[in-house]
């Protein structure tokens, strides 16, 4: 018979922490506030195998149950999208989920981890699928409980396609036959090969920049900070896969293991180490370019003072000329200006040669303002 499911108020707590005295404890969780969801919450699939074939497809978590006790041997793998809590504390009632790992599948914002709970295993996941329209990279998180018999996956996000890997594993029925370590590292490789082409995309998109920088975009600067921090987030999900894979290989033999799983886990994991040295190689590359980005700006900007010195050089080679000729030109003014005062008690008013005393005497200033300011090299 299924174990019967205990209600516990939904209000500011899922329920009481487990105690170590209590034999059949309810699973409960510190109070959390779940995230919010732009899409419904969903079962997607649910299904019982036995010996790697499908033995049924049960609409609801409860008929799961029944038909999981029903077969001897079975293996469920429960499928959700952005379930609430009423789903997550009913599965953790089931299949006595660890209210730690309960809690963080419901609130999200998990980084890459997986930890050993008893018997179950809790692994977080980040996918990540590149955007062609947008040319951008769009991160997900799955979060998977793999214990005896059971598999639950929880999508938070469009990425991975589970329905795929459902698939492949369907028409695989030996591998599937292998129980839900075969699951966990089915869902391990449809993740890693969905890095593919996000590596891809990226590596197009600094082509194309290196492009911009060389061709004097203005707005290049801006979109290699963007890409350096798709690089950044890229980074922070896949690298700690690697001590997912590490640890889950530590295993191997205290779990013992099938030996064509383990070989199955060294050639995701060796998949996951390329990218991984690919994504730094990116990241290294955006910093060079952001750096002959930077000297190319200021080259320009060197170019552009240099020309406005250039320019502003000839302005005062211009102002230089127009003084210098006003300064000549204002000699005789200043001269015929003080003899046209006309008063009768002036020197030289009635002298006979006043006239070419004056003409000479402009002459005389003039030519020698021009002599000065021509060595000067201001005419």
């Amino acid at each position: 018979m299924p174990a019967k499911r205990r209600n516990f108020p939904l209000g500011t707590t899922l329920g009481r922490r487990l105690s170590k005295t209590d034999t059949n404890p309810p699973v409960a969780v510190r109070p959390v506030v779940p995230a919010p969801k732009p899409a419904a919450s969903r079962l997607v699939d649910s299904a019982v195998y036995t010996r790697g074939h499908r033995h049924a497809s049960p609409a609801t978590l409860a008929e799961t149950y029944q038909c999981l006790h029903e077969q001897d041997d079975a293996m469920a793998w429960i499928g959700l999208y952005r379930p609430d809590a009423d789903q997550i504390t009913s599965l953790a009632q089931e299949f006595k989920l660890h209210s730690l790992a309960v809690e963080d599948a419901i609130t999200a914002h998990q980084r890459p981890k997986l930890e050993r709970y008893g018997d179950t295993l809790f692994v977080v996941l980040r996918a990540a699928r590149y955007v062609d329209a947008l040319e951008e990279v769009e991160f997900s998180e799955l979060h998977l409980f793999v214990g005896h018999g059971f598999v639950i996956t929880v999508r938070h996000g469009e990425a991975p396609d589970l329905a795929a890997v459902r698939r492949r594993m369907e028409a695989d029925p030996q591998m599937l036959s292998r129980g839900p370590e075969a699951v966990l590292y089915a869902i391990l490789d449809q993740v890693v090969d969905g890095y593919a082409p996000v590596v891809a995309g990226l590596e197009n998109d600094i082509d194309e920049i290196e492009t911009e920088v060389f061709g004097g975009d203005p707005k290049v600067s801006r979109r290699i900070y963007e890409l350096s921090r798709e690089v950044i987030d890229f980074q922070r999900a896949a690298r700690p896969m690697l001590g997912v894979l590490d640890a889950l290989s530590a295993g191997f033999v205290k779990y013992g293991t099938d030996e064509e799983l383990q070989r199955y886990l060294r050639d995701v994991a060796d998949h996951l180490t390329q990218v991984v040295e690919r994504v730094d190689g990116f990241r290294h590359l955006l910093q060079n370019i952001l750096t002959v980005n930077a000297t190319l700006v200021s080259q320009q900007q060197n170019e552009e003072m240099r020309s406005l010195t250039a320019a502003s050089y000839a302005q005062n080679e211009e102002i230089k000329k127009i003084s210098s000729w006003a300064a000549i030109l204002f000699a005789p003014t200043l001269i015929g200006t003080v003899y046209g005062m006309n008063f009768d008690h002036m020197p030289e008013l009635h002298w006979q040669y006043g006239y070419l005393f004056a003409v000479v005497l402009m002459a005389l200033v003039c030519g020698s303002l021009y002599l000065i300011f021509k060595r000067r090299d201001w005419l």
